[in-house]
């Protein structure tokens, strides 16, 4: 008797406190559907990485992880989505660097934060920036494209996919490091700006590595050096910058995954090893058929990562003389 009255009390006392029991008062993460939002269109190398993505964690936590693509105004629509989003793990993004890093040197105003408005859970992969030609013959090498570049100031034109994108970036970088001077055709998108240089409309570009990839391979376009520290996999016999002789002239158009500010430390922590887990072989070798390199790291790693991406992209913003939006 003394034990059931023991038992009826403590049965008591917790449904007093909303709880089943002391254990069991917080349900498992995630135990319903997680939200990854993308500020991109489906079909982009950042859209196939979040739908990559998704299907790994949900193969690894056994929730749905739905891709909700809200596209336009360079990430202006979709991450303040996130950055309002409650911190509960439930809603995420899959983001490109530029929307974290650039945007705040390009845009008068943000309707989000970079920094303060979301808790970063890794960076997922990196994107190699590399220099296209269309004309093989007048430019052979890096040596001849610098050379011509030099003998005539403002007259070599490179696309990109519009002010403050990967590609702008990377010729802003080379002409700071080389001292020379290009002339920058924008356009609006990536696949614009790809197509004119197959056309031979400008004659260069500093392309994401996956959007020059299969071009390069057909022999349409002509790759002249990579902007990384090593040689792609997929491009064993293009030099780096580097090797080319021209030091410091790294870029990266990474990818990384991020969740609401003050979202609870081990939701980001089983996140992240959610994502090295989903990282893995299989899909290492999948990604790297596009010329994209997994490079997954710790939330602080990413963190570090984006505040000395916004100084670098502000200080080539600015060498460059770009008036912010």
């Amino acid at each position: 008797m003394k034990l059931r009255h023991l038992a009826t009390s403590f049965s008591c006392a917790v449904g007093l406190l909303g709880v089943s029991s002391p254990v069991l008062a917080q349900s498992a993460y995630p135990d319903h559907a997680v939200k990854i939002i993308v500020g991109l269109p489906a079909g982009g190398s950042v859209d196939m990485i979040a739908r990559a993505l998704g299907q790994k964690l949900n193969t690894a936590l056994n929730q749905p992880f739905i891709i909700d693509n809200r596209a336009g105004a360079s990430g202006q629509i979709g991450m303040p989505a996130v950055a309002k989003a409650a911190p509960d793990g439930y809603t995420l993004t899959v983001s490109p660097a530029s929307f974290l890093t650039t945007n705040k040197s390009i845009f008068k105003t943000l309707p989000y934060d970079p920094e303060a408005d979301f808790t970063p859970v890794a960076r997922l992969v990196n994107q190699p920036m590399v220099l296209v030609v269309k004309d093989k013959q007048k430019y052979p090498t890096l040596a001849a494209f610098l050379a011509a570049a030099k003998a005539t100031p403002g007259q070599i034109t490179f696309a990109s996919s519009g002010d403050g994108s990967p590609q702008h970036l990377g010729g802003l970088m080379f002409e700071t490091r080389t001292k020379t001077s290009l002339l920058h055709v924008p356009y609006k998108g990536g696949a614009l700006a790809i197509n004119d240089t197959l056309a031979g409309t400008v004659d260069a570009m500093f392309a994401v590595l996956p959007e020059a990839l299969p071009h390069i391979k057909s022999g349409k376009l002509h790759a002249l050096g990579l902007m990384s520290p090593q040689r792609a996999a997929m491009l064993p016999d293009t030099p780096t910058m580097a090797e080319s002789g021209i030091a410091d002239l790294s870029l990266s158009a990474w990818i990384g995954l991020l969740a609401p500010a003050k979202t609870p430390r081990p939701i980001i922590d089983q996140l992240n090893r959610a994502v090295r887990t989903a990282l893995d072989a299989e899909l290492k070798a999948k990604l790297a058929e596009s010329g994209i390199e997994l490079a997954p790291s710790s939330p602080e790693e990413l963190q570090r990562t984006i505040k000395a991406d916004i100084k670098l992209h502000a200080d080539l913003v600015k060498a460059a003389g770009l008036v912010p939006q």
